[in-house]
């Protein structure tokens, strides 16, 4: 890169950081939002702690958390900090890596062991008798990670003084998927169109590129892929490659690193080769040659995420070839560089009748510590497909010698899109927290993931991306919570989803009780509700097929049987649910045997996944005392009455909320209520016809009929 263009890039970064803040409107600057500190008493804490900022780094990674620590501390402080190279007096707030400071300081630090490379300590120390605070870490993006904490502390209101704080991300590589197209439409996205502007790109560069960074950087995330995993071979031409190395060049600061997808026929689409065997030598060179290529515009390229032999997607199969034969080759290639292979085990076969569930542990636990050590196989958190809820995926645990990294949906795919508010690090902590019980009692799937259960040195965890170009970034501002939720959990997957909600309410919108409580209780309690009004009692993957919007559970005319919702529910006149125990297609089985006796007993299978693993009498006893059908339908109507609690607590927050927010949640809220009653009404009128049975006292009966709801078509639907 020409040092005209290094100086363009350095000015524009810093620049926008100060845009961000001076013009961004409430909605566009996220959980940023830096509002006046309105405690006296805490501002003046904070003012007395801090009456120079000193910044020793001198890299560009220094320079923006500087300048981010500047313009924080002067919107909640109201009092402008001027950059100080040198130490003098006392309360100065010092940030700066290990290697710049003073051998006093490092003495007071203490063992900065104790932290990885991307780690850091936020220390109250004093020197010759001089309180000082100190932000530091091995590196600067340790620092710039520290100085987000740091501002996070004080945008939630709490006391800076007397820090000790010490924290390490726990997982290495914690990165955004996009499923974004060139032509800039978005696979299952619901906020708008893709932020990458192909068109315009290298030579302009969007703010929202820079403010983008600036978010994932905040929360930890440190790698974003650019691409749909339905890849479009174009992207590895020197014509793409040329803006991908742009998005780099802005990332870079920030610690964000830039992958792509692979699309594994490639060598034939844009190289011209007959075949794209992983064994054929000139199939090999071609991807060699195309790492050097990358690697050359970008030497911190960070890899490549591949979805092979999947959904009609190319893969080493075509060529009589397995998964390892396709990783390898491509890990090979990146090797070199230090780049990995993110492959993908989201896998089910037109030509193999075993229940879907399955069919992925099936066909990668035998590659079990054959892949190379740079290869790191990303698995969804359930067996389906990013279901509302979904027992964990008996993948986790069942590959002790292959590093596994866990795929969450950030985006809203089967939960009602961006027009439901659903606070999803609920679903993603239940789903992390499940025991395995693969080497005993307590071998959570965090552990697997995080390295800690079978040392495993690669880890991470991937998010499919909720943003797009929309004013507000995810299309709902609760949205935005999932976005933040998922960067904090994969820097530490033992993080609360309760506090991260106190944490977002707080930096988002108000640290006032009066809002935070009834709020953050509507967030806690709305994945349930979501859950209650799609998918209760462990149904799943009901929605209508093709867009998943709405109820479609009477669909049963696609041409694969596990495209259709009638395949999962198997209503009839005996009971609804998919046997999946050892009397059905003994999927339990594929759990450790603690959690396999659990799952496979219907008296002790837990009531929410009931359904998912058992077909059930329409007259079955819960532990409730209601019969199924009984308990099917309350569950339906009780998801309906949370949505509208939701919307009682919301229309009494007014005056913690600007008015455009307050407004548009409430509107949302509107749409949401509304499809829930139509999710509601569709779904029990659907399985009424099998039951036989009345609806039980309380639930509300339907105002349309069955063939209406039949009827309904969607062709506004987006994200498909």
């Amino acid at each position: 890169m020409t040092n005209i263009k290094k100086t363009f890039y350095k000015s524009i970064l810093l620049f926008f950081v100060v845009c961000w803040s001076s013009s961004a409107q409430k909605d566009y600057k996220l959980w940023l939002q830096y509002n006046k500190v309105a405690d006296v008493t805490l501002k003046t804490e904070y003012l007395s702690n801090i009456r120079e900022i000193v910044s020793l780094g001198k890299s560009e990674t220094a320079k923006i958390a500087f300048t981010e620590l500047q313009s924080g501390l002067d919107e909640m402080l109201e009092k402008k900090f001027e950059n100080r190279s040198i130490i003098t007096g006392d309360h100065n707030l010092i940030i700066g890596p290990k290697e710049s400071l003073t051998p006093e300081i490092q003495k007071e630090i203490g063992n900065l062991d104790q932290i990885n490379d991307e780690g850091f300590i936020i220390k109250s120390i004093s020197i010759k008798n001089k309180k000082q605070l100190i932000i530091t870490g091995k590196t600067d993006i340790g620092v710039l990670y520290g100085v987000y904490s740091f501002l996070r502390l004080m945008q939630t209101n709490k006391s800076i003084q007397n820090l000790n704080i010490t924290d390490s991300p726990k997982t290495n590589i914690r990165i955004l998927n996009h499923w974004d197209n060139l032509d800039r439409t978005v696979e299952r996205g619901y906020a708008g169109f893709s932020l990458w502007n192909w068109q315009k790109l290298p030579d302009f560069i969007d703010q929202r590129y820079i403010d983008y960074a600036r978010a994932n950087a905040s929360i930890g995330i440190k790698g974003t892929v650019l691409t749909n995993v339905n890849a479009n071979a174009l992207i590895l031409t020197p014509q793409y490659l040329e803006k991908v190395e742009a998005l780099a060049n802005v990332f870079r600061p920030y610690g964000i690193k830039v992958y792509l997808t692979a699309r594994f026929s490639a060598p034939i689409e844009i190289g011209g080769l007959k075949t794209a065997d992983p064994k054929d030598a000139q199939v090999i060179d071609w991807w060699k040659n195309k790492a050097k290529e990358i690697y050359k515009r970008i030497p911190d390229f960070g890899g490549f995420l591949v979805k092979a032999n999947s959904e009609g997607q190319p893969g080493p199969q075509n060529y009589n070839r397995d998964h390892v034969d396709g990783a390898n080759m491509l890990a090979d290639a990146v090797a070199p560089f230090g780049g990995v292979i993110m492959w993908r085990a989201f896998v089910y076969s037109e030509h193999d009748a075993n229940d879907r569930a399955k069919q992925a542990y099936a066909e990668f636990v035998p590659y079990d510590g054959k892949f190379k050590e740079n290869v790191i196989v990303q698995v969804k958190n359930g067996a389906i497909d990013f279901q509302p809820r979904e027992p964990f995926h008996p993948m986790f645990g069942a590959m002790p010698k292959t590093p596994l990294m866990m795929e969450f949906q950030i985006t809203q795919e089967y939960l009602g899109f961006s027009t439901h508010l659903v606070f999803l690090p609920k679903l993603f902590q239940e789903v992390l927290e499940s025991d395995t019980y693969q080497k005993g009692k307590g071998t959570t799937v965090a552990k697997v993931i995080d390295g800690s259960l079978n040392k495993t040195k690669l880890t991470g965890i991937a998010g499919v991306s909720n943003i797009g170009n929309d004013l507000n970034w995810t299309g709902h501002p609760f949205a935005q919570a999932n976005w933040y939720g998922f960067g904090r959990l994969a820097w530490n997957p033992y993080l609360d989803s309760e506090t991260i909600a106190d944490e977002w309410l707080r930096c988002t919108f108000s640290n006032d009780e009066n809002f935070i409580k009834p709020v953050k209780q509507m967030m806690m309690d709305s994945r349930e509700a979501v859950v209650n009004y799609m998918t209760p009692l462990g149904l799943h993957h009901i929605m209508d097929t093709g867009h998943h919007y709405g109820p479609g559970p009477w669909v049963s005319n696609l041409s694969r049987p596990e495209w259709n919702p009638v395949y999962y529910h198997k209503a009839d006149k005996n009971g609804i649910g998919f046997d999946r125990s050892k009397t059905g297609t003994n999927a339990t089985a594929q759990y450790a045997s603690e959690v396999e006796k659990i799952f496979d007993n219907l008296e002790t299978c837990p009531e929410k996944d009931l359904l998912w693993f058992h077909h059930v009498s329409w007259d079955y006893k819960l532990k409730n005392g209601q019969t199924l059908w009984n308990d099917l339908a309350l569950k339906y109507q009780e998801g309906v009455n949370q949505v509208a609690a939701m919307q009682n607590v919301w229309n009494k927050t007014q005056q913690y909320v600007d008015e455009e927010r307050f407004k548009e949640v409430q509107m949302l809220l509107e749409i949401q209520h509304k499809e829930a009653k139509w999710w509601r009404d569709a779904c029990l009128l659907y399985f009424q016809q099998y039951s036989k049975k009345e609806l039980p006292l309380g639930v509300e009966k339907p105002t349309q009929s069955l063939d209406y709801f039949k009827s309904l078509k969607f062709p506004f639907a987006p994200g498909n």
